[in-house]
């Protein structure tokens, strides 16, 4: 069926829209991806937060089929300045940390050490500070580098936000 740009339109923003269903396509006709990425270029905001949802969804499913398209997460996506993107990127980053190379973790790790310095979205921060002090686990450095962002967002005014910096900061710490 395809169109996916125009099937992901419309509605509330926050609703999914169509968005199981263009996942269960995909899944379904995996040729259909390259056209659901495509999505992420959209002028359409709610286009973009959508095609964010259904990639993660098919992430968790056949990650195969993002593994081609981790240059273009890293060079093109991370560019959208728009909040479902950036969350959804620190998510599929943790995803598919095992697909990639050396140099691209290490560019997916400043994308999101940028993302927990300047962002203000509490999803972004959110899932940003578990990708990183997941990575910080087996990463001296980058743990020394979350050490003061994670004390600083302990204070955040953001129940969720204050709460997870603590939590991860506390097991960071042993």
């Amino acid at each position: 069926m395809g169109n996916f740009e125009e099937r992901l339109k419309g509605g509330h923003p926050n609703s999914l829209g169509n968005t199981i269903e263009v996942v269960e396509e995909v899944l379904d006709k995996n040729v259909l991806f390259d056209e659901l990425f495509k999505c992420y270029f959209s002028h359409d905001e709610v286009v973009r937060l959508r095609t964010s949802n259904a990639i993660k969804r098919i992430c968790k499913e056949e990650k195969k089929l993002l593994v081609p398209y981790i240059g273009q997460l890293l060079a093109d996506i991370s560019q959208i300045d728009q909040a479902s993107t950036q969350w959804t990127l620190s998510q599929l980053f943790g995803l598919l940390e095992k697909d990639m190379s050396a140099a691209q973790i290490k560019q997916a790790t400043e994308i999101m050490k940028a993302n927990l310095k300047n962002h203000t979205d509490w999803i972004v921060l959110n899932t940003t500070m578990d990708t990183l002090g997941s990575w910080s686990k087996r990463d001296d450095e980058l743990k020394s580098w979350l050490i003061p962002h994670f004390e600083r967002l302990t204070t955040d005014e953001r129940k969720s936000v204050a709460k997870k910096a603590g939590k991860i900061l506390e097991q960071l710490r042993k």
